[in-house]
């Protein structure tokens, strides 16, 4: 990469880079000034999904989340992205080419083109570059999997790679939180995938540094939780009748938000208790009751919607009665669809993913199936 030194343009009083013990505001991702300049180059990194156990739903203006929430950052689905750049000879319009797989893909352009548009004030040196975006997940792209917060967050960090390249003397943290910012405008819950096996991400009265506009790890996990495992049942590889954009969208004069909202707060205090103190039962109570939750907001809306199928309660109905007959630690958790997460220490791998093999797959569209652990966050390749 071609990299030269250039004059200060702005000042500041106080560097932009510096964290505060406060959460950081909009206007501190704004750059005053970059030190270098960049013709050309290219960063690769790998960013995984992740399952929530409280729930994100219903947001308000700028991807602002209406209640908090806490993920557990999956291992081994990701998405694996290689941003190349080049200097343009004028800077009068975004441009980007965009590859899927090793092939282009023309109906990803609309969402990348909105994504450089809510960003450019934070990064202004989109138009100064032609980009080749790079990218591939490791799980089956019509899985069902949403390969959104993966794939935002593999090209905010990406991006962030180049900021560092124009001013080196951006700090990890401010890297870490921009770069979680940044994959929150492309979709929302993209902010929880960048850094942390456990994140954090909404306005939180019980979690000081806690933030409506980027994630933060939540580092006081009991041994208990390391090393989570994560089957992932592929009940429904179909579209969804209804997108997570509009169910969110629905959250607004729906009849019970207040009142989720202020469950959601609850759960995440209590939660954040069972993680540090290892306690798998209050684990599964509020996980399970977290999934069921956001499905029954589907249902009560207006228009109301289900997108959980048939086979999805008899895998959860067949959960309950192997771990009351067996006293195993299994739970369940849904994304926003009918796949089933199937949540359970590492202690006992294997005798439920014997039962997972015996009585749960048949369950699973096509006999598939996915099986991940916590991860930690984006990695750099290369």
């Amino acid at each position: 990469m071609a990299v030269k030194q250039m004059l200060i343009c702005h000042k500041r009083k106080t560097p932009i880079f510096a964290i505060k013990s406060n959460p950081m505001t909009e206007k501190e991702f704004i750059p005053s000034h970059y030190t270098q300049t960049a013709d050309n180059g290219s960063f690769e990194w790998s960013a995984p999904s992740n399952i929530a156990l409280v729930k994100y739903w219903g947001k308000k203006e700028n991807q602002v989340p209406a209640n908090p929430s806490i993920s557990f950052t999956l291992k081994d689905c990701k998405t694996i992205t290689k941003l190349a750049f080049e200097r343009k000879a004028n800077n009068d319009a975004f441009s980007f080419d965009l590859l899927f797989e090793g092939q282009p893909k023309e109906s990803f352009h609309p969402k990348i083109g909105k994504f450089f548009e809510r960003i450019e004030a934070y990064l202004p040196f989109l138009r100064d570059y032609h980009f080749t975006i790079d990218t591939q997940n490791t799980f089956p792209h019509s899985s069902g999997i949403a390969s959104s917060a993966s794939g935002m967050a593999a090209l905010a960090v990406n991006l962030m790679s180049l900021e560092k390249a124009l001013n080196p003397s951006i700090t990890d943290e401010y890297f870490y939180q921009k770069a979680s910012f940044l994959a929150r405008l492309g979709s929302g819950s993209a902010c929880r995938s960048v850094k942390g096996s456990v994140v954090i991400w909404g306005g939180h009265a019980g979690t000081p540094d806690s933030s409506d506009l980027y994630g933060i790890p939540f580092g006081e996990v009991h041994e208990t939780f390391r090393n989570y495992q994560d089957t992932i049942l592929l009940v429904d590889r179909g579209e969804k009748q209804v997108s997570s954009t509009i169910g969110h969208e629905l959250m607004h004069g729906h009849p019970f938000a207040q009142q989720r909202f202020a469950q959601a707060h609850e759960n995440l205090t209590a939660i954040k208790n069972i993680l540090a103190m290892g306690d798998l039962d209050g684990f599964i109570k509020i996980v399970e009751s977290e999934a069921l939750t956001l499905h029954s907001m589907m249902m009560t809306s207006q228009p109301y919607f289900i997108l959980m199928k048939p086979n999805t309660l008899e895998i959860i109905n067949r959960i309950w009665k192997f771990r009351a007959e067996t006293g195993t630690p299994i739970c369940f958790t849904l994304d926003a669809g009918a796949n089933v997460h199937v949540l359970y220490p590492e202690n006992v791998a294997v005798k439920v993913f014997e039962f997972i093999k015996n009585e749960l797959v048949g369950y699973c569209q096509n006999s598939q199936y996915i099986c991940d652990a916590i991860g930690a966050g984006a990695e750099s390749i290369g």
